[in-house]
């Protein structure tokens, strides 16, 4: 276990906010985070003066940390493993602290198929239970079958079911009533040995046209490069700008919003969602709780209303892609948060829909 007192965090996350906290914490192994959980439990300290930290790829600093940040240890450590009774998967054990998308690379490239449209995603592999990270069609809570961990209020060693999970849009309970509450360790993943490609989400159907690609042609890593080309076609990379992907979630509506919306812009792109994604408040989610509801995208109201490459000061709304929120270069977080505003507020004046953050503010 390493400890570094007074640190910034400015290269533990992916926007390039300079901020510091009290102490940074990495954890190299579960006997780490044990004995890490009963000296939080011997110091009693309050749930507000603790931050567990990924890779920072959804974070955004506002101000120092007054506390201690935990983190596990940067290394790939992945475990395959068979059953007898289920021959046709295999399940990957992976080390909370390993980076997502090289255990895509590393699945792929063994035969090992449901994550491509993961691809290049950033962050890592405990970060993909809390947050349920997305892309093209799939989620995380797709593939993931058990999170191993750390229990901060008993120090023992849990395991946890996917179907525990609460899993969501971009939600979970550890993003919830559990949220600070674990130590992750380990996220196991359930692969298939069959490759069976999902192709009818974003324009990947689109890009294998161009290239001339058939269907039956299809191979795992072609589409793992095909999501990879798409994803660094619209998205920059943070070293050059900073930015934490998709900064706002897309609202999941009722059919009236839709048919209001649809009235006045017909150009209106939409899909029906199959379960009730929180992204809305718990009254406007009972509301339509017994009614087909449907996803707007969110950068294209962002987009319709002028924010598309539009700059205020340091931040901006990125020229490829508006939902992604940039820091040209010694921006605060206090100067995004404002950019976050006057979006959220021309997007209820000219939709009459509130998008929330789908970023983690501190």
């Amino acid at each position: 276990m390493k400890r570094f007192k007074n640190y910034s965090l400015l290269h533990h996350n992916t926007f390039g906010i300079d901020q510091k906290c009290d102490e940074l914490i990495v954890f190299e192994t579960v006997d780490d985070a044990v004995t890490l959980a009963r000296e939080i439990l011997d110091q009693d300290a309050e749930a507000s003066s603790l931050l567990i930290l990924g890779g920072g790829s959804n974070l955004l600093l506002t101000k120092d940390f007054h506390g201690k940040v935990l983190t596990a240890a940067k290394k790939f450590e992945v475990e395959v493993s068979t059953k007898p009774e289920d021959e046709g998967s295999v399940f990957l054990r992976c080390w909370a602290g390993t980076t997502f998308d090289d255990v895509v690379a590393y699945a792929v490239k063994h035969g090992f198929y449901g994550m491509e449209n993961l691809s290049l995603i950033p962050g890592e592999c405990g970060a993909s239970g809390v947050q349920n990270i997305g892309a093209y069609g799939v989620e995380a809570k797709d593939v993931i079958t058990s999170i191993e961990a750390v229990q901060l209020s008993t120090g023992k060693v849990v395991t946890i079911g996917a179907g525990e999970c609460g899993y969501g849009y971009r939600r979970s309970r550890f993003k919830q009533d559990w949220k600070d509450k674990f130590l992750i360790t380990h996220i196991t993943y359930r692969l298939s040995r069959q490759f069976i490609p999902h192709l009818d989400y974003g324009n990947i159907r689109q890009v294998m046209k161009d290239r001339c690609i058939a269907e039956g042609e299809l191979t795992g890593q072609s589409l793992r490069d095909i999501v990879i080309g798409i994803r660094r076609a619209k998205l920059p990379e943070p070293s050059e700008l900073g930015n934490a992907g998709s900064f706002f979630m897309n609202p999941i509506v009722d059919k009236a919003t839709l048919d209001s919306v649809r009235e006045r812009f017909p150009d209106v792109r939409y899909f029906e969602v199959s379960e009730l994604a929180l992204s809305l408040s718990e009254d406007a989610s009972r509301n339509c709780r017994d009614q087909k509801r449907y996803k707007i995208p969110a950068g294209w109201m962002i987009d319709r209303c002028g924010w598309k490459g539009r700059r205020l000061g340091k931040v901006g709304v990125y020229e490829k892609q508006a939902l992604v929120l940039v820091n040209y270069g010694g921006a605060t977080g206090a100067d995004v948060v404002a950019l976050m505003h006057r979006i959220q507020e021309d997007v209820y004046s000219k939709f009459g829909i509130h998008i929330y953050p789908e970023v983690n503010i501190k």
